[in-house]
């Protein structure tokens, strides 16, 4: 829950030093900010049909591969989950969310998030050491 108000205070701090740095030029309709360069339906369904694709692989190899046993759970299988979903979300948030055309935004989320992960899996780390050795 925090973390969720962290974001939401970052982006409303942060929101006019982003767009005002911005290279790419906007048009202003009917009060309705757009980008030149922004998404057409071509490329909207181009990028769903991605996004289906990766989700099938996914299905595909937790059902079919997972499940009958030609692949064993492991490292392996859990790699290839994380990497699909990497790239499912890059997807989701360069074009759904049109970060992609705001490049400094786009750094400043996925660095800021980088960050706090590596910062929590530390934390994790931290306390599951104390409690091994405070507990028993």
């Amino acid at each position: 829950m925090g973390i969720c108000v962290y974001f939401i205070l970052f982006s409303l701090i942060f929101k006019d030093i982003i767009m005002a740095t911005d290279n790419q030029p906007h048009t202003v309709v009917d009060g309705v900010e757009e980008h030149d360069a922004g998404m057409s339906k071509k490329k909207i369904w181009t990028v769903f049909y991605y996004l289906l694709a990766l989700t099938c692989i996914e299905f595909i190899i937790a059902l079919g591969f997972v499940h009958s046993g030609i692949l064993e759970r492991g490292l392996l299988v859990n790699i290839i989950y994380i990497v699909l979903t990497l790239i499912k979300a890059y997807y989701i948030i360069a074009y759904f969310m049109h970060l992609k055309f705001e490049r400094l935004g786009l750094v400043l989320i996925l660095g800021l998030s980088l960050i706090l992960i590596v910062y929590f899996i530390i934390l994790l780390f931290i306390e599951g050491s104390y409690l091994g050795l405070h507990i028993y």
